[in-house]
């Protein structure tokens, strides 16, 4: 699949992906890429949420392409079951430990747990061996049960522009063939 055959909608964690976010800098240079938007970033309802990533699947006008980072893949997953237009692949990278009661702010655990199904299109979930955010095992175990292929990204943090990933070129790669194999 080209850029160009897909709408391609990132969907940012919590506080959003600033301007040095990979996920920002993917987004200015694909074509038909646009931002799953919130009313609330620093305040998830996950309602809401999902709800917001419902709305952009289902407006898509070409097969979609999820990327999501952190928060935002919980969203996805949760807001599966409403999708009524054609989801193609998802690129899932640094997922949360959603079901962890250490978790802060707390309320990011009403994103969890995760659903345990297979999902009903092909994913791509990266993680890192030292996510502040997730223990490395809970990233495995939940791509194990989505049949998600699992990228072990070694010690990157979690993987956003304050672990030094605002460009992120092996991320775009990896992107590239994922995006080139659906």
């Amino acid at each position: 699949m080209k850029v160009k055959d897909a709408d391609i909608l990132f969907v940012p964690g919590y506080t959003n992906s600033g301007p040095d976010h990979w996920q920002s800098r993917w987004q200015s240079k694909l074509s038909t890429a646009r931002r799953v938007e919130q009313a609330e970033w620093s305040k998830p309802v996950r309602e809401d949420w999902t709800s917001a990533m419902s709305n952009a699947v289902n407006e898509a006008e070409r097969p979609v392409v999820i990327v999501a980072h952190s928060l935002g893949v919980p969203t996805a997953i949760q807001a599966i079951p409403q999708f009524r237009k054609p989801v193609v692949g998802a690129f899932f990278v640094a997922p949360p430990d959603v079901a962890n009661p250490s978790i802060r702010p707390k309320h990011l655990m009403t994103f969890g747990p995760y659903p345990r199904d297979p999902l009903p299109f092909p994913s791509v979930v990266i993680a890192s061996r030292n996510d502040p955010y997730s223990a490395f095992e809970v990233a495995e175990d939940a791509a194990a049960a989505w049949g998600s292929l699992f990228i072990d990204a070694g010690e990157r943090g979690h993987i956003n522009a304050e672990s030094g990933h605002g460009p992120w070129p092996e991320g775009s790669l990896t992107f590239a063939k994922f995006l080139s194999q659906l």
